[in-house]
């Protein structure tokens, strides 16, 4: 007797987990799983907690190098591309939402940035450009999260033992361990508290860089402040495509499918609502951070801007309690950070090596996954200590990858799936920003990898920077 197929939706509305398809025949054999949505894309949440995860994905401790990028830019174009950057950002954001919530509402959810690019733009869209630029970043991101808390550690350690004889790459390992205890919370939906949390030590440490900028700016002691740009024509105008690519960058997400995929249906709305929540939180640390730290030092920022309350003899122009504080903050965040952006890495692994018939918390699926996330750990933190430099490797990901997903994917996809009039404004304006900001991307990508070019000559495996 033929068996009869036919097609159950797994839905957050009857059992928390994300909408996928599951085939099944008359027999009750699963013929198809998708373990990655089961297990990690739980739609369960609320809108407060998309804007719990926005926050932790957006608003981390890349902020405090925004005042290194108005280094580059002068004040006027720095608050500029600030402004723009929100702007573009927000409503790019918001694009996304309105296609997914659009397919939502025609019955076909898609959970991950590759589902969109496979049914809107084509298979290969989804398996060959967008697929492995998110995964670049995203773990590029969890890379530069290991690299960070491993140098904040250093920060706190030296500021408590000024002869410690400890290496970056041994507090990165440590880190790296820390990391690896987070990465194995089961599903996206239980970042939520840590995400929440992570919230406010945004919130402590950005009010931290801002108060220490303006102490440190009214210090007696503190250097003299320049506002002039670099003289030779050349580097100024690929400081200004490099600082563009760090604005990007701080404002760069990667995961917004993903993130709406952990909110429970029906999705009308919570992604907006949640995205309110997170500018709110975006307008208050990036402006107030990049305003005072460049004020304070002009010029003479730093990659990260807690790096100029320190001097070149060792004293600082803040209490040392405080500076020890507002890297402890930075530490705490950066894991949660760091677990943010392995999500992709998780599904796909649990997609991989999970059986979706079998429990989520069975040995069948707990062994593998714990093998698997620790491994992904693992390479990362050994990535960030053999490559101290990360981060100029890292703005070259940005630029090829963050600008794309986020400035100029969104009108594309949004222009195909509504297909708005030719003669509308949003048609021509969503047109135009895909426009320009692949070419910022190109010229993005190009700067910084001549930054990488300059810095090679400094660079050394398992350096102690």
């Amino acid at each position: 007797m033929a068996m009869e197929e036919k097609k159950v939706a797994v839905d957050g509305s009857t059992n928390g987990y994300a909408a996928a398809a599951v085939t099944v025949s008359s027999a009750g054999e699963h013929k198809q799983l998708d373990a990655g949505a089961l297990f990690v894309l739980k739609s369960k949440g609320s809108w407060l907690h998309c804007g719990y995860h926005l926050t932790t994905s957006i608003v981390a401790p890349a902020l405090l190098s925004l005042p290194f990028a108005f280094a580059s830019l002068g004040w006027a174009p720095g608050v500029l591309f600030l402004v723009i950057g929100a702007a573009v950002t927000f409503y790019s954001y918001n694009l996304l939402s309105l296609v997914l919530e659009h397919h939502a509402q025609l019955g076909r959810r898609q959970l991950r940035f590759r589902d969109m690019a496979h049914d809107i733009l084509g298979p290969r869209w989804g398996r060959f450009y967008i697929g492995p630029i998110q995964f670049s970043v995203c773990f590029g991101a969890v890379i530069g999260a290991a690299l960070l808390g491993g140098q904040s550690m250093k920060s706190i350690y030296l500021i408590a033992r000024p002869d410690g004889m400890m290496k970056l790459y041994e507090f990165v390992v440590i880190f790296g361990a820390f990391m690896l205890i987070l990465a194995q919370i089961p599903s996206f939906h239980s970042l939520r508290h840590i995400n929440l949390i992570s919230l406010m030590l945004c919130l402590a440490y950005s009010a931290c860089a801002t108060a220490g900028s303006i102490h440190a700016g009214h210090s007696s002691t503190a250097p003299p402040r320049d506002y002039s740009l670099p003289s030779d024509s050349q580097d100024r105008v690929f400081g200004v495509f490099n600082a563009i690519a760090i604005v990007a960058t701080t404002f760069g997400n990667g995961i917004i499918p993903e993130i709406q995929a952990t909110a429970a249906p029906p999705v009308t709305g919570k992604m907006f609502k949640g995205l309110c929540l997170c500018y709110t939180i975006v307008v208050m640390t990036f402006f107030s951070v990049a305003i005072s730290g460049y004020w304070a030092f002009g010029n003479r920022a730093q990659g990260s801007i807690t790096a100029n309350f320190i001097l070149q003899d060792g004293s600082v122009l803040v209490p040392k309690w405080f500076l020890m504080m507002t890297n402890v903050f930075v530490l705490l965040q950066l894991a949660a950070v760091g677990v943010v952006y392995l999500q992709p890495t998780n599904e796909v692994l649990e997609g991989l090596f999970a059986d979706a018939t079998k429990d989520q918390y069975s040995a069948r699926n707990v062994v593998p996954r714990l093998i698997f996330r620790s491994l992904s750990i693992v390479i990362a933190t050994l990535i960030a200590a053999m490559l101290p430099f990360f981060g100029d490797l890292n703005a070259v990901i940005g630029a090829f990858g963050f600008l794309p997903l986020d400035f100029t994917v969104p009108s594309v996809l949004y222009n195909i799936t509504f297909k708005p009039s030719r003669r509308s404004f949003i048609f021509w304006l969503n047109a135009a920003i895909a426009a320009v900001f692949s070419m910022l991307a190109v010229l993005g990508s190009i700067s910084a990898v001549r930054q990488v070019i300059l810095d090679a000559k400094t660079y050394k495996l398992f350096a102690d920077v």
